[in-house]
């Protein structure tokens, strides 16, 4: 009886360790599993209209959340609060759209830090 305890124990475990190795594990040429491989063209077209999308998007939340507050100096019964909020929203959809455009990879792009090609010594 407590061999097939030992047993269960033993598949919940590894079904455990499988998971968690799945979402850490490299694939073939250094590109995590959850990264997009696109074609070159369209890795800087999104790169690029990502990144200006985020910093606008930033940029213009900061603006809003700034009048909405009169500069922070409204007392809290003068707080344009949709304004303030949609601010936020901007500023919350900026970072969005740029943390998720970092998933975009070329062929044979991977982050310096997985390389093994380079030598450890630098001399």
């Amino acid at each position: 009886m407590s061999s097939s305890r030992d047993d269960d124990e033993e598949r919940s475990d590894s079904v455990f360790d499988d998971e968690s190795e799945g979402d850490t594990a490299d694939t073939a040429g250094g590109i995590r599993s959850r990264d997009v491989v696109v074609p070159l063209r369209v890795y800087k077209a999104v790169t690029v209209f990502s990144t200006m999308f985020a910093v606008f998007a930033v940029v213009f939340g900061f603006i809003l959340l700034d009048s909405a507050t009169d500069r922070a100096t409204a007392p809290l019964p003068q707080v344009d609060f949709p304004l303030a909020i949609f601010g936020l929203f901007l500023i919350a959809a900026g970072a969005v759209v740029y943390a998720f455009s970092t998933r975009f990879r070329t062929e044979g792009m991977g982050k310096s830090k997985d390389d093994s090609d380079e030598p450890s010594n630098n001399g």
